[in-house]
């Protein structure tokens, strides 16, 4: 992925950015500008969906997170995000759902320092889940854990909501219980559950059970 900035008469900077082991693309830039205004152009060849221009109005960007789907400029008191990649997403009450997982994290121990939810189709995560697992299958979720030490949590978490919907047909469920059970999943992930043996995938079914019963009571 290669990104350009500059000032509207003309002055720019380029940074080459690579995909880091086995994660996705993701690159945090602090401060990245002095400018009144700034153009931020992202090229990332191979992958269509992310071919755009954005310009700020800012002075200074925070925090922005560039990602293999998209550019995601936001303020550093928002901790988690979700972002749709163009599909038609039905998740109401975002605030109180990051309310929840964050408290979720904070139960465990942990501090979150940011979260990105990416929901996108089948295909999609079947793409993603060869590239950087090597794993030739359908899956519902995929969470790559990007945090720089045990007691912190910066992650970004890829979302098939295709799957959801089978899954919520398979199991005799809503897609709203489903979707949630998925982004709970994730989470309880990045706090240490695993789903490997069947032990693991009881504990992990029965705290979700639990995470869900609280949030929907």
């Amino acid at each position: 992925m290669l990104t350009e900035m500059g000032s509207p008469s003309g002055a720019t900077c380029s940074k080459s950015i690579s995909s880091p082991g086995m994660h996705p693309i993701s690159n945090n830039l602090i401060d990245i500008s002095l400018f009144s205004n700034f153009l931020m152009t992202a090229f990332c060849p191979g992958f269509n969906s992310v071919s755009f221009i954005i310009g700020l109005k800012a002075k200074y960007a925070d925090l922005l997170l560039l990602t293999i789907y998209e550019i995601m400029v936001t303020s550093k008191g928002i901790k988690i995000r979700f972002f749709a990649n163009g599909l038609r997403l039905s998740l109401t009450n975002r605030g109180s759902l990051k309310f929840f997982l964050e408290k979720i994290i904070k139960s465990k121990g942990k501090r979150l320092v940011s979260i990105n939810y990416i929901f996108c189709s089948d295909k999609e995560l079947l793409k993603l889940n060869n590239e950087f697992l090597s794993h030739n299958y359908y899956t519902d979720i995929l969470t790559f854990d990007l945090s720089e030490s045990k007691k912190e949590i910066t992650a970004e978490i890829f979302i098939s909501l295709d799957r959801v919907r089978d899954n919520a047909v398979q199991f005799n469920s809503s897609i709203k219980k489903e979707l949630h059970r998925v982004i709970i999943h994730g989470v309880l992930h990045l706090c240490g559950y695993s789903d490997k043996t069947r032990t693991e995938m009881l504990k992990m079914r029965k705290a979700e059970d639990k995470h869900l019963s609280l949030y929907f009571k």
